[in-house]
């Protein structure tokens, strides 16, 4: 009878040991089967920075499975990528305006037009230009001389670059000197390029109707065009794409400000997702959002092209799988509302986000800049 009871106990005993363990295990809910749509909830807000309230991308986004600018791959990035997942994200934007966390909850904007499939989402092999042909060398080019009309005279000299109150990939604030150059006073507008498409016999933008600049809207900026179609009209009308600090210096100026008219946001100073315009707007419509310079638009209507490959600052540690000759920066914001996707506020001076320079989308454009000594 003794040997029986021995034998019951052990077993029992094993068992609750079991459900015990199993009973305290981290739960977890996966996304409903045969819905790729539904929502997964295996990350908590341990995947935010306590700080900046920024997620840990590199959990997801190791090597190149995941190009950080790709938020539809796959059903797993509704984790972190779908409104109102974590008020935490969107901290630093409710600085400037509690209002646009709710805005983008509330009414998710349609994703950019993009053209070209999602041949833009990969990043990009070195000298690669899947697309479009470089100009040939030794052409006239669009010029006889270059003319400085609409162009503005940045000053040699040092200013702040960066901000330590941003994202890692914006960090850290530092010194850089310059010496002196002209920037464009407005953005590329398609009155512009339409002369650089007739005399390169160059594909049209993709919004452009039968080759044709869509009725009303000579004036605004130029869309759809790739890093390469910017590089080559600048080089084509004798100047070049500005580098990412020349672009900075010339929205900032010498004062650190925040955006181009100072450190107080103001939805009325420029095409931004705030205004509520939804559209790109003939440049320089915002006499009072310029910059120390008198350059227009450096905060929204359209991202602007740089030259510079997305490479971390000086003295910044902080580890992106992106950094490296895959993709270019662009600047300034636009009027597309993509704080949906998490990505920020874009119109402050300091801000950067990269893209692979094939990209062309509806919201892409750029302007030229021009060594001062030349």
């Amino acid at each position: 009878m003794h040997k029986i009871h021995k034998l019951i106990i052990k077993p029992f005993f094993i068992l609750t040991i079991l459900f015990l363990i199993i009973s305290r295990a981290p739960s977890v809910v996966l996304p409903a089967e045969g819905n790729e749509k539904s929502h997964t909830t295996h990350s908590v807000i341990d995947d935010y920075d306590p700080l900046t309230g920024q997620p840990k991308c590199i959990n997801c986004h190791n090597g190149e499975a995941k190009p950080s600018i790709d938020y539809t791959r796959d059903a797993s990035c509704l984790q972190c990528h779908n409104s109102g997942f974590s008020d935490k994200y969107l901290a630093i934007d409710s600085k400037f305006d509690k209002t646009i966390i709710a805005s983008a909850e509330q009414n998710p904007p349609t994703p950019p037009l993009t053209k070209g499939g999602n041949d833009y989402l990969s990043p990009l092999t070195k000298g690669e230009n899947k697309h479009l042909p470089p100009l040939e060398k030794g052409g006239k080019g669009g010029f006889e001389k270059v003319s400085h009309a609409n162009m503005m005279l940045i000053p040699a000299g040092e200013f702040t670059m960066g901000s330590n109150d941003w994202w890692p990939k914006c960090q850290p604030e530092h010194k850089v000197s310059l010496n002196a150059f002209y920037m464009d006073k407005y953005e590329v507008t398609n009155k512009q390029y339409k002369k650089f498409v007739t005399a390169t016999k160059r594909e049209p933008p993709a919004d452009w109707d039968n080759g044709k600049i869509p009725k009303g809207r000579e004036n605004h900026p130029v869309v759809f065009v790739s890093w390469f179609d910017g590089n080559d009209f600048c080089k084509w009308d004798g100047k070049r794409l500005p580098t990412e600090a020349e672009w900075e210096k010339a929205a900032r100026g010498t004062d650190g400000r925040t955006f181009p008219w100072g450190n107080k946001f103001d939805a009325k100073k420029g095409n931004m997702p705030q205004l509520g315009k939804g559209d790109t707007m003939p440049v320089g419509s915002f006499e009072n959002g310029k910059s120390p310079y008198g350059l227009y638009d450096m905060a929204g209507n359209v991202f602007e092209w740089t030259f510079d490959w997305f490479k971390p600052y000086p003295g910044n540690t902080h580890p992106d799988e992106n950094y490296g000759e895959k993709y270019k920066v662009v600047r300034g914001g636009s009027w597309y509302d993509c704080t949906y996707y998490k990505c920020g506020i874009s119109s402050p001076t300091y801000n950067r986000i990269f893209f692979n320079p094939n990209t062309t989308n509806n919201n892409f454009g750029f302007r030229c800049a021009k060594d001062a000594d030349k």
